[in-house]
């Protein structure tokens, strides 16, 4: 029994007319009776008494007209929602996100792409730049906003969504803070809270190249995993450190953001989607095409950064 055959049934049920359902069947009417009467055959019963003057469906035909039509709605459905998915516009898409993907990148992206696909179900999971990249790797997740530079090797392509760049964060108490400008080296005494090595190993070694680019070692005190923790951890009094000017929009009132004359052109840094290409869906070519419209420019490029002083 074919889907066809049912359309003709119950085209035919509608119609009582084998000439007016050949009609809207865009079909002859010999055709059309040889399908019903398989359609008879293949269920063992007749499906309509007809006789000279009329036609009309047996109990059974009736019966079996309404799981046609049934049958029939939920093949339809099944299609569409097959053709939505080919085409990105229906699912599930996983995303997996750094800390830092959370000030600006999420809350421009996320309500643009649910206006713009409705139906596709987002699943978003926080991790860090190399786990995101790790399971994307192996097919486990549909894309990542991670922070580049990135610090290993990846079969990923990246595509930046978001410039920034580092600022210092400080106490407000600190010495430092009544100065009229601040430079890298101005540091170099100082204990720098930062990130760990092993879950956050690209602005760890951004740090550390930086500072002995400017001449000197950073005196570890404390490492985090989350920027907004760094920055906590500054609150706390427990050292400076180097933080993206996007994390400044979330400022605690105790930490003050600067700019620094001499880092900003040593250690640039961005937000990008990755992708592997092996894996992508329709879904996710539709994720990183809004993105792509959605970038937003340097942060703190058109107006000045909340929260941050400019170097002078």
């Amino acid at each position: 029994m074919e889907l066809r055959q049912l359309r003709q049934f119950v085209v035919l049920a509608e119609t009582m007319n084998f000439r007016r359902a050949a009609e809207r069947l865009n079909m002859a009417q010999p055709p059309l009776s040889v399908s019903i009467r398989k359609l008879e055959d293949a269920l063992h019963t007749t499906l309509f008494e007809r006789s000279t003057r009329e036609m009309r469906l047996t109990a059974f035909g009736k019966l079996f007209l309404d799981h046609a039509r049934r049958t029939l709605f939920e093949a339809d459905q099944a299609l569409r929602a097959a053709q939505s998915a080919a085409m990105g516009e229906a699912g599930s898409l996983s995303i997996g996100f750094v800390g830092t993907a959370t000030y600006a990148a999420l809350p421009r992206l996320i309500p643009a792409h649910r206006a713009a696909y409705p139906h596709v179900q987002l699943q978003l999971r926080e991790s860090t730049s190399g786990e995101i990249l790790a399971q994307i790797e192996q097919g486990s997740m549909d894309l990542g906003i991670v922070r580049a530079p990135v610090a290993r090797a990846t079969d990923c392509v990246l595509q930046t969504i978001e410039d920034d760049h580092l600022v210092l964060a400080l106490h407000r108490d600190h010495p430092l803070a009544a100065r009229s400008s601040l430079s890298l080296v101005d540091l170099q005494d100082e204990p720098f809270v930062t990130y760990a090595s092993t879950a956050v190993p690209s602005l760890h070694a951004i740090l550390s190249f930086a500072c002995q680019n400017a001449g000197f070692v950073p005196r570890i005190s404390q490492e985090a995993v989350q920027v907004q923790t760094v920055i906590s951890l500054v609150d706390s009094g427990l050292g400076v450190a180097l933080v993206p000017a996007v994390a400044t929009r979330n400022q605690p009132c105790n930490v003050l953001f600067r700019e620094l004359s001499d880092l900003e052109a040593m250690a640039p840094i961005s937000l990008a989607i990755a992708h592997a290409p092996k894996w992508e869906t329709a879904a996710s070519r539709n994720f990183r095409a809004l993105a792509a419209r959605h970038r937003m420019p340097r942060f703190g490029a058109n107006a000045p950064t909340a929260g941050v002083m400019p170097a002078r």
